[in-house]
C-alpha cells in the first residue's frame, strides 16, 4: 500500500490545513468549509497523475493537436457528512467522475464506547473503474473500511484512492490490513499522533461535520 502524505512539501495547501486546525479561523464556517474544498481540489490535481493516458487527436479551430488525456473511468465516493465540501472540491477538478454516496455513522454503547453503522448508500456501478474514497478525517480507518465493503456490493475497483486531509496512526495502520494492498493508495496532508478517549484525533481539528455545519444534537 502506497502512502503519500503531500503535507511533507512546502506549498499553499499547509496554508489550508493550518487554517483548518486554527481555533480562531474555524469559526467561520464558510472559510472552513472553501478550506477543506480547496485541499480537495489540490489533492485531486495530484491524484490525477496517477492515472493512465493515451494520446488523443484533439481538433482546433486552426489544427489538430495531439494530448495525452486520461482513460480512466472515475468514482468518487463520499462519507457523509463532513465529506461534502471535501467531496465538491474533487468534483470541482474531476468533472467527468460519477459519484458514490455512504452514510456513515457512530453508534454508541456507551460515553465512550460505540460501532460504527453504514446507514445509506447510493452509487453507481464501480466495477473497473478507478474509486476515490473521501473523508477528511481518518480516526480509527473503521468508517473508511466499511464504506469501502459496503461500495463493493457495487463491484471490483480497478484502483482505490483513499484521500484524507489528517489521518492518525493508528487509522493508517488499520487500512494497511483491512484494504486491499496491492491496488490502494492512500493520501493525506498530515499524520497526527494520537486518538483521545473518543477517538478524535490529537491534535487534529475537532468534530469536522460540526465545524462544517453546526453542532448536531
Amino acid at each position: 500500500m502506497k502512502v503519500v502524505n503531500l503535507g511533507e512539501s512546502n506549498s499553499v495547501l499547509n496554508r489550508y490545513v493550518a487554517e483548518l486546525r486554527d481555533i480562531h479561523i474555524q469559526k467561520d464556517r464558510l472559510r472552513f468549509r472553501r478550506n477543506i474544498e480547496r485541499i480537495g481540489e489540490i489533492m485531486a490535481y495530484e491524484i490525477s497523475k496517477e492515472f493512465s493516458y493515451s494520446l488523443k487527436h484533439i481538433a482546433s479551430p486552426l489544427g489538430t493537436a495531439d494530448m495525452n488525456i486520461s482513460d480512466d473511468l472515475l468514482v468518487i465516493g463520499t462519507i457523509l457528512r463532513a465529506g461534502l465540501p471535501f467531496h465538491q472540491g474533487f468534483l470541482s477538478y474531476l468533472d467527468n467522475a460519477e459519484n458514490a454516496f455512504v452514510s456513515a455513522y457512530r453508534r454508541y454503547k456507551d460515553r465512550l464506547n460505540f460501532d460504527i453503522h453504514i446507514e445509506y448508500i447510493a452509487s453507481p456501478s464501480i466495477n473497473d473503474k478507478v474509486l476515490i474514497l473521501t473523508d477528511p478525517m481518518l480516526a480509527t480507518g473503521s468508517s473508511m473500511e466499511l464504506a469501502y465493503k459496503a461500495l463493493l456490493t457495487k463491484g471490483e475497483p480497478a484502483h482505490l484512492h483513499v484521500a484524507s486531509i489528517i489521518a492518525s496512526k493508528q487509522a493508517i495502520n488499520y487500512i494497511r490490513e483491512t484494504l486491499p494492498s496491492e491496488k490502494t493508495t492512500v493520501w493525506l496532508t498530515s499524520v497526527d499522533d494520537d486518538l483521545d478517549d473518543h477517538s478524535y484525533i490529537v491534535p487534529g481539528l475537532g468534530d469536522a461535520g460540526d465545524l462544517a455545519y453546526g453542532e448536531k444534537e
